[in-house]
């Protein structure tokens, strides 16, 4: 991986086990059980990308994501009035841990020899699979189900990150950076506009089902 891959993989982690611990804490969870839902909530997806692309599990290689992870806890313990009670905070942090991870699971699953349309999908699952495994924890219905737009901006993402290296000669840190921006940028319009994806209306079928 290049620098910059490895600075979004850091980051992303840091942002993501925010989000996690910011969520259990708001839910009253303990300081031990905050940090096992943040740590879920930033390698969660990455693990099953590894997984699924027959690689080691890349935290299972080196003890950085468990110290990122305890930093984060200490970070919103010591500013929990702001990260915990903003009611932005949450989506911020999810929003930047989203973007830096799709570049993230593309740039590993090119690197293991995969196709661009395996890219796309490994980055989706690096993105928001995570936070699926977080909301499941704490008892909430995921993102990726709801209307909200989360796993559709990281596809859009991955197909920005594969058709500029298709089509330009752009550098791949620059590409990289794009990519993780428009996730970030295409969070922030969907809210500021109300996108989102239709849903099904429940009937009185399913709802006695």
């Amino acid at each position: 991986m290049n620098d910059f891959v490895a600075w979004c993989d850091y980051l992303g982690t840091f942002a993501f086990a925010i989000s996690g611990i910011r969520l259990a804490a708001s839910k009253g969870f303990d300081w031990f059980g905050a940090y096992v839902v943040g740590m879920v909530t930033a390698v969660g997806g990455g693990t099953l990308r590894d997984i699924m692309i027959n690689v080691p599990p890349f935290w299972l290689l080196q003890p950085s994501y468990l110290i990122i992870t305890g930093l984060a806890l200490f970070f919103t313990i010591a500013l929990r009035k702001q990260v915990v009670r903003a009611n932005h905070s949450l989506f911020f942090f999810d929003s930047v841990g989203l973007g830096l991870f799709v570049v993230v699971g593309i740039a590993k699953t090119f690197e293991a020899g995969f196709p661009w349309w395996v890219g796309i999908v490994m980055g989706t699952i690096t993105g928001s699979f995570g936070g699926l495994i977080r909301d499941i924890l704490i008892n909430e219905v995921p993102l990726i189900f709801r209307k909200d737009f989360y796993a559709l901006a990281c596809f859009f993402g991955g197909a920005i990150y594969v058709a500029l290296m298709t089509w330009t000669g752009l550098s791949v840190p620059i590409i990289q950076f794009i990519s993780a921006a428009a996730v970030l940028g295409l969070r922030i319009l969907a809210v500021l506009f109300h996108f989102h994806i239709p849903t099904f209306e429940a009937t009185e079928d399913t709802q006695e089902a």
